[in-house]
Formats: structure tokens, C-alpha cells, sequence
């Protein structure tokens, strides 16, 4: 199975402030949703609660410390407390996509074996960040793609996949 990542981050590598995207980009959500649509996402439990819902189409497996997880009927939701149980509940797929937040990138990132990045042309305060996974390992950048600035409100992006070199 074929671990990646996918992330939005702004120039200063800025994922979240306040438990929240500092930006609003129709557009790279539409992204985000194609590239993750039927498979299995992992996310931490701040992230699941910033959704306010699972996201349809996906397997939901929200990594959490927490040892009394929420009673959830949706079976597209599933708790667990390790990476070993992230990756079992995922099985069996071809691609498991990590989707944040900070701290499940960390785990994750010497896992990886792609990036989906998302680089925004920000430079905002926050208090979240991707992990600085250039000085992890070697990627070659396999897809790229430009987006001018849709307005003052909406930034220019780059959308980005880099697969690790082994």
C-alpha cells in the first residue's frame, strides 16, 4: 500500500491557525476532493472535529490518543490509537491518504511514499506547520500544475507530486 500525503500549506509552510485553514480556495478544495475521493483518509481527531463532518466518499480513520473515542454509527468513521491500526483499517487499497493535521504529518511523513502539496502563495501567521520534508528524504517531483490568482481574495497556487526517491 502506498502511503501519501496531502497538504496545503502557504510559503512559510503554514497548515492552520485556530484549528482552521487560514485561506478559502474553491478550487484546491475541488483538487483535494478528486485526489481523495474513494479512498481511505487519516487525520487526527482536531482535524475530523475542524470538519465538523465526515467527508463522504472516503473511508475516515481519525488517529487519536484519546481512549474513550466517540461512539460514531457512521461506519465510514473508524477510531484508532496507532499507525499500525490506521494502516490495518485502511487495508486493503492501493493508496492511504494522510489529510492532517501537524502532528499526524509528523508520524506519517518517514512513512510516505508521495506528497500531494499544495503550495500557496501566502505567507500567513499560524500555529500548525508541514513538517520540513525536504530534509527527510529525496523527492522527485512527478506531476506539476500552476493556478494564477482567481482574485485579491484568491491566492495563485502550485499543486505538487513528488514521490520518494528510494
Amino acid at each position: 500500500m502506498k502511503i501519501s500525503l496531502v497538504a496545503a500549506m502557504a510559503n512559510n509552510r503554514v497548515i492552520g491557525k485556530d484549528n482552521k485553514m487560514p485561506w478559502h480556495i474553491p478550487s484546491e478544495l475541488k483538487y483535494f476532493k478528486k485526489i481523495t475521493l474513494g479512498k481511505p483518509i487519516v487525520m487526527g481527531r482536531k482535524t475530523f472535529e475542524s470538519l465538523g463532518r465526515p467527508l463522504p466518499g472516503r473511508k475516515n480513520i481519525i488517529l487519536s490518543s484519546r481512549t474513550n473515542p466517540p461512539q460514531n454509527p457512521n461506519e465510514q468513521v473508524v477510531w484508532v490509537a496507532g499507525v499500525k491500526q490506521a494502516i490495518a483499517a485502511a487495508e486493503p487499497v492501493d493508496e492511504l491518504m494522510v489529510i492532517g493535521g501537524g502532528k499526524i504529518y509528523e508520524t506519517f511523513l518517514p512513512l510516505a511514499d508521495r506528497l500531494y502539496v499544495t503550495e500557496i502563495e501566502l505567507n500567513v501567521a499560524g500555529d500548525t506547520y508541514f513538517p520540513d520534508y525536504q530534509q527527510l528524504a529525496e523527492w522527485s517531483e512527478v506531476e506539476r500544475h500552476e493556478v494564477a490568482a482567481e482574485s485579491t481574495q484568491i491566492p495563485a497556487y502550485t499543486t505538487r507530486i513528488l514521490d520518494k526517491q528510494r
